[in-house]
């Protein structure tokens, strides 16, 4: 932990965290976001649970099933086919603002559901899935910046 010998040296901490500032907030925002883009792609291809306002996903219909087995799929696997619809799952940051989605139309039905399939939540239910592990990273980051020390890859452990 930084100590200051002045309060000319605690200024010149303040100013240094004035101009890390957009860095330091830009880079927590790719944290968190590539935390909740990790945590969307694992969800497809396995059964989700409720959380929040997601509702548990259904089981396939024994015809999806069936005709995942004719094509060469595994039969049980919501969501994962090829891995092309896990691998659409991406994340944009500007600034301190971040989003993660995907262009894949097949994603979006899968999310939101059709007439004929019922909604898998992927996007929504990873943030909230997500929610200890990035406020974590805000939290061991903003703490790191804020005392001085390595806020890139800040290793604060509980008893520190």
């Amino acid at each position: 932990m930084t100590e200051f010998k002045s309060f000319a040296a605690f200024a010149a901490h303040l100013e240094r965290l004035a101009i890390a500032g957009p860095e330091v907030t830009h880079h927590i925002a790719d944290k968190a976001a590539e935390e909740i883009q990790k945590t969307a792609k694992g969800m497809i291809g396995e059964y989700q649970g409720a959380i929040g306002p997601y509702p548990a996903w259904e089981e396939l219909a024994d015809r999806t099933q069936q005709e995942r087995a004719r094509l060469g799929f595994s039969e049980n696997d919501p969501g994962f086919r090829t891995g092309e619809m896990q691998k659409s799952v991406e994340r944009t940051v500007i600034d301190a603002e971040a989003a993660i989605g995907s262009n894949d139309q097949n994603l979006v039905w899968f999310d939101i559901g059709t007439s004929k399939q019922p909604p898998r939540a992927v996007l929504g239910a990873a943030a909230l899935h997500s929610r200890e592990r990035v406020g974590a990273i805000i939290g061991k980051t903003m703490f790191a910046w804020l005392a001085g020390m390595g806020w890139r890859k800040p290793r604060i452990t509980s008893g520190d």
